[in-house]
Parts: structure tokens; C-alpha cells; sequence
């Protein structure tokens, strides 16, 4: 295996990390998410929507670390990117379409996560194509 799929497993495990603890805050108090992130219109956020992007941010977490177990599975590699795909776009909206959050480190640091993700899954791919023998090992 490539060192860089090596260093974007890494990655992967950590920002899953990161992803679970975000994940425990949101059903622990519904607060943190109306005092880091949806700053534009806390009135919004109440416990039911916490919990939902407590649920949503887990399954992320969960992704993202099966892809860092398995990197070379493509279906689960392109979900995975996926899973960065879809939080840029959610914060992108909230932030320049809804006005729920603010230009704030609570919400750049996520789209800045995705956004090295992305380049980083789609650099990987390149990796996975080049290294001999990664399609025989799926027929199998």
C-alpha cells in the first residue's frame, strides 16, 4: 500500500474520531450546537434536531472509519467521499442559502475538513488505481 493511503487512513480515523465525539455532544446538549455552529439563528435549534445531527454525524463517523479499515473497497471509498460531499454542502447552505450559522471557526472548520478530505479521496484514487494486483483482489 502507498504511504499517501496510508496517511489518508490516518486521516480517515481521526476525523471519524472527531466525528463521534461532535456526534456524543449533540445528544448530550442540544446548546453546542446553537453556541459553535448554527450561530445565525439559535432559536432553530432545539433538542429533536440535535439528536438528528447527532444521528447523521455518527453514521459519518462510522463510514469514515470502515472506509480507514477496508480503503481499497470502492463502493465504501466513493460513499465515503460522499459523506464529505454532502457536510460541505450542508454547511455551505446554512451558512450562505438558510442564515442559520455564521462565518465562525465552528463552521469553517468543518468545511475546511471536507474540503482537505475531498482533495485527499480524490488524490487517493489515483493511488488505489495504481497499485498492481487492487482489482484482482476484489473479484475474489
Amino acid at each position: 500500500m502507498s504511504r499517501f493511503l496510508n496517511v489518508l487512513r490516518s486521516w480517515l480515523v481521526m476525523v471519524s474520531i472527531v466525528a463521534a465525539g461532535n456526534s456524543l455532544q449533540s445528544f448530550r446538549d442540544h446548546t453546542f450546537l446553537y453556541e459553535k455552529l448554527y450561530t445565525g439563528k439559535p432559536d432553530l435549534v432545539n433538542g429533536l434536531q440535535a439528536r438528528t445531527y447527532g444521528i447523521w454525524t455518527l453514521l459519518s463517523s462510522v463510514v469514515r472509519c470502515l472506509c480507514a479499515i477496508d480503503i481499497h473497497n470502492k463502493t465504501l471509498y466513493y460513499i465515503t467521499l460522499w459523506t464529505f460531499f454532502l457536510a460541505m454542502g450542508h454547511f455551505l447552505c446554512e451558512l450562505f442559502v438558510f442564515g442559520t450559522a455564521a462565518p465562525t471557526i465552528g463552521v469553517m472548520a468543518p468545511l475546511m475538513v471536507a474540503s482537505i478530505s475531498i482533495l485527499g479521496m480524490l488524490v487517493g484514487l489515483r493511488h488505489l488505481e495504481a497499485e498492481p494486483g487492487s482489482r484482482q483482489k476484489k473479484r475474489n
